[in-house]
């Protein structure tokens, strides 16, 4: 017969406090599968060597994710080696999401919200774009190092982290931001473009980390097809979150090195529709906002008009 224990004030006194143990924050990756899969496989093979690192460090980190668009799937499925490398590579050491997607942030907002799914509060979670030339020396280096981008979030307790990758000033990503992105964001936004340029100059960067709780309100908010890097950093501003950036190196996504002309073009033209459509959230409740909309707008026509003659002129 079990006797009922009973324990005085003065023995609950001397019983020294119960630890509350705070579970480890994981990292959740999500890779992004490549739009149009490259004619070999060794930067995906180099990735996802990282990847089935990544998926054997059960404490530290969460099983990895692929986001996998179906367009991409459907023009890839009678061929071999994207079969073999599916099943011997993608599904053994990551869970596969299969997405019809607009764009690719399209797949981020699917890979992202599925991995937040699982995830718990402080948890990190770690976006890496696939369609970078990662086979070459310069790739496996950037590789050896890439983990350090969402261990910032963690180390230094901030929101969001973003990876710059290495350019000269002549980089048609860079003459892209200079003349496009920040020309833009300072027409529309002034104050918050001077303070995201003292945290990065590549506010459409593919590589970053954030922060379980920032995620969740970026989630719940308007998600873009694209450009979605300078709406989170926006958000950020507004909301006084912790920014940092991790310099990710010397690496290209561009097979000849070069964006061409009219993807140049689109990508400025794309800014523009995203920085009106979240300029217009934050202040349609003012009375006066359609009139200040429009003095914006014509303003904003010119910086596009210069930067696509820049553009012609450096790129065509």
């Amino acid at each position: 017969m079990r006797k009922n224990a009973t324990m005085s004030a003065g023995d609950r006194a001397k019983r020294p406090p119960r630890l509350s143990r705070t579970p480890t924050p994981k990292v959740h990756p999500v890779v992004i599968y490549p739009f149009q899969q490259p004619d070999e496989y060794s930067n995906l093979q180099a990735l996802y060597r990282l990847v089935r690192r990544l998926s054997t460090d059960k404490d530290r980190y969460a099983r990895p994710i692929t986001v996998l668009d179906r367009k991409t799937h459907y023009a890839l499925q009678g061929q071999k080696a994207y079969r073999d490398f599916r099943r011997n590579t993608l599904t053994r050491c990551s869970d596969v999401l299969d997405v019809w997607a607009v764009d690719t942030c399209q797949m981020w907002y699917c890979g992202l919200g599925a991995a937040f799914e699982r995830g718990r509060e402080h948890d990190v979670y770690w976006l890496i774009p696939g369609d970078f030339n990662y086979g070459t020396k310069t790739g496996q280096h950037v590789l050896s190092r890439l983990h350090d981008l969402p261990e910032i979030i963690l180390e230094l307790d901030q929101d969001l982290c973003i990876g710059e990758i290495a350019t000269d000033h002549n980089d048609s990503k860079q003459l892209i931001d200079t003349y496009g992105t920040f020309a833009l964001l300072y027409n529309w936004f002034p104050v918050e473009a001077q303070e995201i340029r003292g945290y990065t100059e590549r506010p459409r960067s593919e590589f970053l980390a954030i922060r379980h709780g920032f995620l969740e309100e970026a989630l719940r908010h308007r998600w873009y097809p694209y450009e979605q890097t300078v709406v989170m950093l926006l958000e950020a501003v507004f909301d006084k979150r912790g920014i940092s950036r991790f310099s990710v190196g010397n690496i290209s996504d561009l097979p000849e090195g070069r964006e061409s002309l009219a993807s140049a073009m689109q990508q400025v033209e794309r800014t523009e529709r995203v920085l009106k459509a979240v300029w217009r959230e934050h202040h349609q409740t003012n009375p006066d906002w359609i009139e200040q909309y429009r003095r914006l707008a014509a303003t904003s026509n010119q910086i596009r008009h210069t930067a696509l003659t820049i553009l012609q002129n450096l790129l065509g």
